[in-house]
């Protein structure tokens, strides 16, 4: 498949792989909620049927985010991407939680079992937490920015510091979080017990244990199996260098066979420091010394905030991977690429990969709060490639890079474009929509998601 100057190659590229696992999510949800509206048994009273359908639909929800997580490689390419699997796993997960609340409301069922409703109230218990436990950290992408001051003093009060320390950060949440299959459980045998419309209608029966099994089925597989399928590689840190006061590179020397990995992508990676083990998804930002790999590590959050203080050299490692779809390949010939930040990580993989020149025309635009701690090493590869033109933006000398500016200094239709993003959520989201808005095709933006969890 060759690459169409308006980009038709990335249209058979790119909308299969980003839109086919989405799409079939809505398909199954819309097809299950028209099942259980047609398969109303006779005399069951509306309301209390529709509140069944929404506990019925929170489950098939929740068994997709558990499919989502199963880390099974063929779920990776149907999303695009490891990544774009997770953001659609916290999708459907919140989703499932707020169905709940209407399927609290509406189906009461006057014979319930005893057993049934401490099911019920367990499983609403702990999904609830999680889900709320999971967009604390994200909280000022959703709130209004009015109450954000008020949020913020309320941050600051003794009590919620207090409730802090108690939580933890992302290593206790996320040994909560391995709960969720068996919160699940409890509300698909909730389910099972009190569901008035499944005497009726065994198919209504069938088709939820179906759902459920497939959910709990794939749940099992990760907790239980999924160690002993997936790839890991043994890595040994062999140099920790200093690129900016809260920014380091950290070299990995392979102990065994090494990752093999295509730049842009990233890792898994579990890292014994002196505060113990820690896990977490960093792209690769290249090769390094004896056959090792690179990646480049910031304080973002509670768990990686420590990491550039207790990483040393000789520690180990283990890499899991590689995974992610961010590959400048499936663009069109004429290139932007938007790095803000760490989100620089995977276009340094690319250029530093680089074989020859490159065949496309690409206009990189990298954006930092002060110089970019890359910006000599960039410029120098750029020397050696005629077609990549790079433009340093320093935000607090030349003020926020827009999209505006973007699409100026590129001069190309916007219809031609591909675009590859990479930063703060924020920022890529208000560019994706200003692209869209001035031409740029939806299946030619590209973003990585770096900040989930």
């Amino acid at each position: 498949m060759t690459k169409g100057g308006a980009g038709q190659g990335t249209v058979f590229l790119g909308m299969p792989f980003r839109w086919l696992g989405p799409g079939a999510i809505m398909v199954l949800a819309g097809a299950y909620g028209i099942f259980w509206s047609l398969a109303r048994p006779a005399g069951e009273p509306v309301l209390g049927h529709v509140g069944q359908l929404f506990g019925g639909e929170s489950v098939l929800l929740y068994s997709i985010a558990l499919v989502l997580v199963s880390t099974l490689p063929h779920v990776e390419p149907v999303f695009g991407g490891i990544d774009h699997a997770a953001i659609w796993h916290r999708r459907a997960a919140m989703t499932a939680t707020i169905l709940l609340l209407p399927h609290m409301e509406l189906a009461a069922n006057p014979e319930a079992t005893s057993l049934g409703k401490t099911l019920a109230v367990v499983a609403i218990s702990g999904l609830a937490a999680l889900v709320v436990w999971a967009v604390l950290p994200r909280w000022r992408t959703i709130l209004p920015a009015p109450v954000r001051g008020l949020v913020r003093t309320l941050l600051r009060t003794r009590p919620v510091r207090l409730a802090a320390r108690l939580l933890g950060g992302y290593e206790r949440w996320r040994g909560f979080h391995r709960l969720t299959g068996l919160f699940l459980a409890a509300g698909f045998l909730h389910g099972l017990l009190d569901a008035s419309a499944f005497e009726a209608v065994p198919a209504l029966r069938w088709s939820y244990v179906a759902i459920g099994g497939t959910g709990l089925g794939f749940y099992a597989y990760r907790e239980l199996l999924a160690r002993h399928f997936l790839p890991h590689h043994d890595y040994q840190v062999a140099a920790v260098q200093p690129v900016a006061p809260d920014l380091v590179e950290v070299a990995l020397r392979p102990l065994g066979r090494p990752l093999v990995f295509k730049p842009g992508q990233f890792a898994m990676v579990y890292l014994e420091t002196a505060d113990g083990w820690q896990r977490h998804p960093f792209s690769i930002s290249g090769l390094a010394l004896e056959g090792g790999i690179s990646i480049t590590v910031k304080a973002l959050g509670d768990h990686t905030a420590r990491l550039p203080d207790v990483v040393q050299p000789g520690m180990p490692a283990v890499v899991g991977g590689p995974y992610g779809r961010f590959d400048r390949h499936r663009g069109t010939a004429h290139q932007v690429w938007i790095a803000g930040g760490v989100g620089i990580t995977p276009f340094l993989s690319w250029l530093r990969s680089l074989d020859g020149e490159l065949h496309d025309d690409v206009h990189f635009f990298v954006t930092s709060a002060g110089p970019s701690p890359f910006a000599d090493e960039v410029s120098a590869i750029a020397r050696n490639q005629p077609r990549l033109t790079v433009h340093a933006v320093d935000t607090e000398a030349d003020g926020r890079l827009t999209p505006e500016a973007v699409l100026a200094a590129v001069g190309t239709e916007p219809r031609e474009l591909s675009v590859f993003m990479g930063g703060p959520d924020a920022m890529l989201r208000q560019f994706r929509k200003a692209f869209r808005g001035a031409g740029v095709r939806r299946a030619n933006i590209h973003r990585e998601y770096f900040q989930w969890r």
